[in-house]
């Protein structure tokens, strides 16, 4: 849902978020548009199902920080929500208290919902691989996920194939049958 469609600067918009009247709801800066995240329960949870299983993997090795839906990061100069997203800790030392971290994710996963855009979420594909983030663009009407890595040819992946942690979470792995479902 986009909310203004006026040209608006990054500053001009950590502005706008602060207000009072926005303190409770999530708002990504998008090609210079605000939009406002708006989900569903099913899309909320396959997020919530593969952050589940970073942090369980996560959990006790001091690789690093994960955020849920209402950790925003300064992407490429616009402000992303992520659905799940992790950083690791030779990246940023501490973890940020900023209200959208003025450092990219190293992974970054976003669960498409029926009133994501594709342009925009086109948009947002470039941006995080231009920043260096890996994207896993998960699909859950489709049942697949398209993984991003910088450098590298998009891969697909569909029910009888398994994700990876790649270089940023070595040794994680995650059937993607098992984040969707029925």
């Amino acid at each position: 849902m986009v909310l203004q469609t006026r040209t608006m600067t990054a500053e001009e918009f950590d502005q706008w978020v602060l207000l009072p009247e926005n303190a409770t709801r999530s708002f990504e800066f998008i090609g210079g548009e605000i939009v406002e995240m708006v989900s569903n329960n099913y899309s909320s949870m396959v997020a919530a199902l593969i952050l589940g299983e970073l942090q369980g993997f996560t959990k006790g090795k001091n690789l690093g920080y994960l955020t849920g839906a209402d950790g925003g990061y300064w992407v490429n100069g616009e402000r992303y929500i992520p659905d799940a997203a992790f950083i690791s800790k030779t990246r940023q030392p501490v973890p940020s208290r900023d209200a959208y971290n003025p450092n990219a994710p190293d992974l970054a996963v976003e669960v498409l919902s029926p009133s994501d855009d594709p342009h925009t979420t086109r948009l947002k594909v470039v941006n995080y691989l231009l920043a260096g983030t890996t994207l896993w663009l998960v699909d859950p009407e489709r049942k697949i996920v398209e993984g991003y890595v910088p450098g590298a040819a998009p891969k697909t992946l569909g029910l009888d194939d398994t994700l990876d942690g790649g270089a940023h979470l070595p040794g994680f792995s995650l059937a993607v049958k098992d984040i969707f479902p029925e």
